[in-house]
Order: C-alpha cells, then sequence, then structure tokens
C-alpha cells in the first residue's frame, strides 16, 4: 500500500499544534492567551485545507482597489450609435473586471457562448497588471496571471447559460495552470474537449533559434453543465480509410436476451481481431467511456444497451448485440475491460448498412464529428486586414472564430468576449448570421490601452456593419461612483441615473429617440409621460419602487401599451 507522505507530515504538524494549544490553555488566561488560541486555529485551517489542485500566490490589482471604493456604472456615447436596425449590440470601454460586474447584475446566466483570447503572460509586452508589464523575469509572473483569471473566470460561469460553454485561447505558457484553474471553477467532468489549433508552419516559426518550434495553440472547452450543451457537429468526411480491423468468430457464442435486445457473448478463445485492408465489411475501432464493469453485478455497455451484467464474467468478453437500428449499424461488437474496476473498453462497430451501397460506388459520406485538431495557419497567414483594421497583435481568425460559435445549436444566443481586442468576435458573429440567417448578438468588452477600443474595435465594427450587416451598436464606457464613506442614500440617485444603460443592456434594446420604448424611473416622470402618451409608444420599462395609479394602469391597458417591472438587483444588493 502506498505511503501518503504528505499526509503524514500534516498529521505530525497537528500534533505540535495540538500541543501548543494544549500548553497554552493550561496557562493563566488572558487577551494574549485568548489571540494566539485564535492564531492557531487559523494556521490549523491552513494546513487542513486544500492538498491537490492548482496554489498560486493571490495578488490584487489596481482595479480591486477601485471597485472597494467606487461602483462601476456604464455611460453611453450616444455620438458612436449605429443604429442599423437588427440586433442590438454592446461594445463596452474599461477595466474588464468591472465590465463583468455590471454584466453580473444585467445578464447572469444568459450568455450562451463566451470566447476569449486573454493575453498569453509571454513576458514580451502583452500582459499588463497593476499599470506594468509583467516581463519574464518576475517572480510571480505566473500567480499574477492566475489571480487575474480566476476572478474573471469565476463571474463568467455565474453568466453562462444551462446550455452554455466557454471556449479559452492559449498556448503553451500558462495551459497547465489554466486547465487546472478550469478544472476548478468549471468542473473537470464539463471539460468539453482541448482543441488543438495549427497557428503556423514550422519553417515559419517565431523563434527560428529554438530546435523544437512552437506551431500549436490551444482552446479550452468547458461547458456550465455538460448534461444540458448540446452541440452542432460539423459535417466531416466518412470514408473507408479508418475500417482495417475485422472481427473472427471462432466458434458458436452464447445467446442471451437482455430485455427485447439479442446478444451473443463470445468468451476469450472465441474471437479475435485482425488488422487487414480498409474494406466496407470490416470495423472502425474507436473508443466509449463509461462503467463498463463496476464489480457490482451491474454494467453498463454504451448507452445501456446491456445493464444488468450479462451471466459472463465481464472480463474479456465480446458481445455482439443486435437490433440497435438507430444509426443504421444493425449491431456492434464490444470488448470488455482486462481488470476489475476499469472504465474505459474498445468498441469495434461494423459500417452504418445504410452506407455500404454509397461506400461501395466510391462516394464520400459526411458524418457529423468534431475533431479537436485543426490546421488554420493559412487563416493566421492572412488575419493583418481582416475586418478593415490595420491591427495584427493577437488577433485570431474569423473563420475560427465563426466555427467556434456554430458549435452552438441556437442561432440567437448571446456571444461575449471580454478581452475583446480588435473585436474579431464581434465580426464572426456579424458574418456567421449572414451566412445562415441568424439573430445571435453580441458584447464586446475591451480596455482602450492605445485606444484600441474607440480606433480598431469599434472602427472594425462599423466596418463590418456597413457591409450589408442588419445590425446595431452601442458604445458604453465604464465610469464609478465613489462610495467611500457614505450611505447608501447619499448616492443613489447617481446610481438611478445609469439605470438606463443596464436595461439596454440586458433586453438588447433602444431608447435614445425611440418612441416605441419609454423608461420611467421616477414619479414626475411617470406624471411627464401620462400626461403625454406618445402614440408610438409600446413598452415602457417602469422602476420597481414606481406604484401606478388605477387610473395610470387603465390608461396602459386602453393604449396597449406593455409594462415592464425594471428589477431591483441592479443595484439594490448595496442597500444596507
Amino acid at each position: 500500500m502506498a505511503t501518503n507522505i504528505s499526509k503524514e507530515k500534516r498529521e505530525k504538524l497537528i500534533e505540535k499544534i495540538n500541543a501548543i494549544k494544549t500548553f497554552i490553555q493550561q496557562a493563566p488566561q488572558d487577551k494574549n492567551t485568548k489571540n494566539l488560541l485564535t492564531y492557531i486555529a487559523e494556521i490549523e485551517k491552513d494546513i487542513k485545507g486544500k492538498k491537490y489542485g492548482l496554489v498560486f500566490e493571490e495578488h490584487k490589482e489596481a482595479i480591486d482597489d477601485i471597485l472597494e471604493n467606487n461602483i462601476p456604472i456604464l455611460k453611453e456615447d450616444e455620438s458612436l450609435f449605429i443604429d442599423n436596425g437588427g440586433q442590438m449590440n454592446f461594445l463596452i470601454e474599461g477595466d474588464n473586471l468591472a465590465s463583468l460586474q455590471l454584466l453580473e447584475k444585467t445578464l447572469k446566466g444568459k450568455i450562451g457562448l463566451i470566447y476569449i483570447d486573454p493575453p498569453y503572460n509571454t513576458g514580451k509586452k502583452d500582459f499588463i497588471y497593476n499599470d506594468e508589464y509583467v516581463d519574464s523575469e518576475d517572480s510571480f509572473k505566473h500567480s499574477k496571471w492566475i489571480a487575474f483569471m480566476q476572478k474573471r473566470l469565476n463571474i463568467a460561469k455565474k453568466l453562462l447559460s444551462l446550455g452554455g460553454f466557454i471556449c479559452i485561447s492559449i498556448d503553451d505558457n500558462e495551459y497547465a495552470p489554466l486547465k487546472l484553474l478550469c478544472d476548478e471553477i468549471f468542473g473537470i467532468d464539463n471539460c468539453l474537449s482541448i482543441h488543438h489549433i495549427q497557428v503556423r508552419y514550422a519553417n515559419k516559426s517565431l523563434n527560428e533559434r529554438k530546435p523544437f518550434q512552437e506551431c500549436v495553440e490551444y482552446v479550452l472547452f468547458y461547458a456550465k453543465d455538460y448534461n444540458y450543451v448540446e452541440l452542432n457537429r460539423p459535417m466531416q468526411e466518412y470514408s473507408l480509410s479508418p475500417f482495417c480491423y475485422k472481427i473472427s468468430e471462432l466458434s458458436t457464442p452464447k445467446t442471451v436476451m437482455v430485455g427485447n435486445k439479442k446478444v451473443d457473448v463470445f468468451s476469450k478463445g472465441q474471437w479475435k481481431i485482425d488488422k487487414v485492408e480498409p474494406n466496407e465489411n470490416n470495423l472502425k475501432e474507436t473508443w466509449i467511456s463509461g462503467s463498463i464493469y463496476s464489480g457490482t453485478g451491474h454494467g453498463k455497455i454504451y448507452q445501456k444497451v446491456v445493464e444488468p451484467r450479462l451471466d459472463e464474467d465481464g472480463f474479456q468478453c465480446l458481445y455482439k448485440i443486435y437490433g440497435l437500428g438507430e444509426d443504421g449499424l444493425g449491431f456492434r461488437y464490444f470488448t470488455g475491460p482486462q481488470k476489475q474496476g476499469a472504465t474505459k473498453g474498445k468498441m469495434y462497430t461494423g459500417v452504418p448498412l445504410s452506407k455500404k451501397e454509397e461506400l461501395k460506388k466510391g462516394k464520400a459520406i459526411k458524418l457529423r464529428v468534431i475533431p479537436n485538431i485543426y490546421d488554420f495557419s493559412p487563416d493566421f497567414g492572412n488575419i493583418k486586414h481582416e475586418g478593415g483594421v490595420g491591427f495584427n497583435s493577437g488577433k485570431k481568425p474569423t473563420k475560427m472564430l465563426k466555427q467556434f460559435i456554430n458549435y452552438h445549436q441556437r442561432k440567437d444566443i448571446k456571444v461575449l468576449d471580454f478581452f475583446a481586442g480588435s473585436a474579431s468576435t464581434g465580426q464572426a458573429v456579424l458574418d456567421l448570421n449572414n451566412e445562415d440567417n441568424g439573430k445571435r448578438s453580441f458584447i464586446m468588452c475591451t480596455s482602450n490601452e492605445n485606444n484600441i477600443c474607440r480606433d480598431v474595435a469599434y472602427t472594425r465594427l462599423k466596418n463590418v456593419i456597413s457591409k450589408n450587416n442588419h445590425a446595431s451598436l452601442k458604445y458604453m464606457k465604464v465610469d464609478f461612483v465613489p462610495i467611500t464613506d457614505k450611505f447608501y442614500y447619499e448616492y443613489a440617485d447617481e446610481l438611478l441615473k445609469h439605470v438606463k444603460e443596464l436595461v439596454e443592456l440586458e433586453n438588447g434594446i433602444n431608447f435614445n429617440d425611440n418612441k416605441e420604448l419609454a423608461i420611467i424611473i421616477t414619479e414626475e416622470e411617470l406624471d411627464n409621460f401620462m400626461n403625454n402618451i406618445p402614440a408610438e409608444c409600446k413598452t415602457i420599462y417602469l422602476g420597481h419602487d414606481i406604484l401606478p395609479t388605477k387610473e395610470q394602469e387603465e390608461m396602459f391597458k386602453n393604449n396597449k401599451i406593455k409594462v415592464n417591472i425594471i428589477p431591483d438587483y441592479y443595484y439594490r444588493d448595496l442597500e444596507g
């Protein structure tokens, strides 16, 4: 039996701490002894804490201090509003942690897909922390990056809808800690895939001095809840080349019935598998996972086709199962695990019967699968001027982003990118909507370092929208309302002035010069509205603490005006 050395060390340390506690408890008690016992309790708690996972030095950002003493708000730059009909989209300028806090108030559980391309932390002026670049000599280089990402990903998970997922681009510099961080935040069972993306060819590497050229980056895919994600699987070619395995039945199997399914059970020695030339009658080797034999008298074999387990012991057996039919396979073979407690076994499937004639005629067949290796090298080589802006630092090709967005089956989701940079994700959403008549919308969040938000992201989106895109865009900036040493009522009126932007963000609407919509957040505004109701008005958003009279409610009804109550969760959590 393996010895857990770390556990033994902890237990010995706890014994020493307990001896110190006993000594202090037996000494005359005063304020100092009480404090010492409190300190020791905190030390003991830390020792008994987390034993596996990502461990790093926690760091505080400048934005943390700002958020402790200020409330983030949004202010629209109305001069940059693009009104082109269609879906309302948002570009938010400001620190993305502040932006995420505002999104958490308005869009918790409503984002279908998040794509982010965070700084890769290469030490080459790509990651700014507290207004300074983190270079390769910084001894806290990795822990600063992880602390930075942890805060943002914790909020990102809250924003995802139940069937939503996040895609994160990264390279070798922070891949390993990011994987551990995502396993902690989203859960290892919610990891959908690690895509391997070829971004350049070896002969065009960025570092010719290295003997091994770095040509691949990664995209981590995590679901909010794996059980609710339904992916739109792209069509891939289906050919004879993988069908190079053949099972030979060496003797008569034992036949049993499981429910209404006939199952032939071949014990060890009654079958063999040979590798042969590809042929439509041969078998394709793939892998399945799940508890094929649990050792408890029950087993699961490929979606519970055989359960409870058969009379055989489940070891080194092969099952030939008839009557599956749904995918046209007719029957399948399964091998059992090689040892008790194993969680994987090989599955060998016949060529779908409905496809055999097409294969014989040499036709390529399409099958719905999602590979996790892609060569986007040509696309990465041609992104410099995508979107009509000359910006190529960390830019991602829209072809790749459209593929990720299209994994989501729905065409009306909200897509978020809070490391938006040049707004490649926004263009991908617009282009994909044009191609498949989708109604997706986006929210892009980025700082304005070197005027990237105004001069690059906005310009790019404006260029794309102008080219026959039925879409609109609001440009908003993060600002702050000071709250230090103030009671809620002292700054509540100031926050109230910026509820409009949050209502627009949550509902994807525009109040500016829009006679069909109105927002009313004070009693005075309600009286003014009732005295002069616009004939075009169809919907109003009413502050939650505004109480219309019966007469006013009747007027809403007579004018066929829909009333939406503005929620009190935007800033109400600060009260008290």
